[in-house]
């Protein structure tokens, strides 16, 4: 399959698919150096996603750099809500089918609230950071009828998706959704490599995500929910800590690679 599918209309959506992947890719390398730091004693913070748009603010030409990431998770959006909606990959209407794409849709609102707070710090007004998203939709969940089974649910679903993971390490199967010809055999090995060990690091942080959920669930109480910040607060405070955060750090760094890779190599299906 021909990399360069696009000249006609759907053209700027690949565009902007690529865009989107670098731009996540640019986040989760910044959440996983800044814990890098941390874990080697070199400064640096465990933070989230949105932690990392922060940081991204503060450098040199932060504003600009941000405006483009932004665009970029815009675009990742955009490309979550048309895989699902038209389906190019032609994931069907089976169960399997419908829940892939529903996942998107999940993905693509995940991501939208992040660009949406990109926009906020861009305009000024996001500059604190002291909510927690996570406790606070938790907390939502857990005032409806059967709260905790929701919040249970969604523990055990994110669990699983942290198995998914491992499961695309394993198998390498994300491999055929990348066109690799233009690199030697041991550049390709290096490539999937990363990306495995990407793929580990986000299953290990997607484990202990669903964990505090669950933990909230039979508490109730929405406190004891976290997020990535808290996933890795976590890591750090175990025995070998240090060790534990620096693993998973450098696998963010890797997925972060692993999303420039599906930004560069990606065989987009665009209809």
């Amino acid at each position: 399959m021909t990399q360069h599918l696009m000249h006609h209309p759907s053209g700027w959506v690949e565009r902007l698919a690529r865009f989107g992947y670098a731009s996540k890719g640019v986040v989760y390398s910044i959440v996983g150096l800044l814990a890098a730091q941390v874990a080697f004693g070199t400064g640096g913070r465990t933070t989230d996603t949105q932690g990392a748009l922060q940081t991204i603010a503060q450098q040199p030409f932060g504003q600009f750099l941000l405006v483009l990431v932004a665009i970029g998770l815009i675009g990742y959006v955009l490309w979550r809500f048309v895989q699902a909606i038209k389906d190019p990959e032609n994931k069907g209407t089976d169960v399997k089918g419908l829940a892939q794409r529903i996942g998107y849709v999940i993905n693509g609102f995940l991501y939208g609230s992040l660009a949406f707070s990109a926009v906020q710090i861009i305009l000024g007004s996001g500059g604190n950071n002291n909510s927690n998203s996570t406790q606070d939709w938790t907390e939502i969940l857990l005032d409806q009828p059967f709260g905790q089974w929701l919040v249970g649910t969604v523990g055990a679903f994110i669990i699983g998706l942290g198995f998914y993971q491992f499961y695309q390490a394993y198998s390498t199967k994300f491999r055929r959704e990348l066109n690799l010809t233009e690199l030697s055999h041991k550049e390709q090995k290096w490539v999937i490599g990363i990306c495995r060990f990407g793929l580990i690091a986000r299953g290990i942080v997607f484990c202990i995500i669903g964990w505090f959920l669950i933990q909230a669930a039979t508490q109730s109480n929405a406190q004891a929910a976290g997020g990535l910040d808290e996933a890795l607060q976590a890591l750090a405070q175990q025995a070998y800590g240090a060790w534990l955060l620096g693993f998973v750090a450098l696998g963010l760094i890797a997925y972060g690679i692993y999303m420039v890779v599906k930004a560069r190599y990606s065989q987009l299906v665009v209809n």
